[in-house]
């Protein structure tokens, strides 16, 4: 199993709006991408100063599952927008 793991920090100018649309489009992607095992995302509720904005856990059977998930239309569309809208972007992948 392939953990995942991506933290984003918004743009301070990233209308709510826009904040919004992203992190539900992220949550609709389990529903069009088949590979994905687990999908979690999540909002930041303590707002500290170490604290990043969003967090996307996800899980994949294997490494190959992974690279169709990054690879697949629909996450390059959602990816790119949060590309748009992030400050910074964090990533681990891990084998569990």
């Amino acid at each position: 199993m392939i953990q995942h793991v991506v933290l984003g920090k918004f743009k301070p100018q990233a209308e709510a709006h826009e904040r919004r649309q992203a992190l539900d489009d992220l949550r609709q992607l389990p529903n069009k991408i088949a590979v994905i095992r687990r999908y979690e995302v999540g909002e930041d509720v303590l707002h500290s100063p170490r604290s990043w904005d969003f967090a996307i856990v996800s899980a994949f059977d294997d490494w190959d599952a992974l690279q169709t998930y990054l690879r697949h239309d629909d996450h390059v569309v959602v990816a790119q927008r949060l590309q748009a809208l992030c400050e910074a972007i964090a990533v681990v992948d891990s084998e569990q």
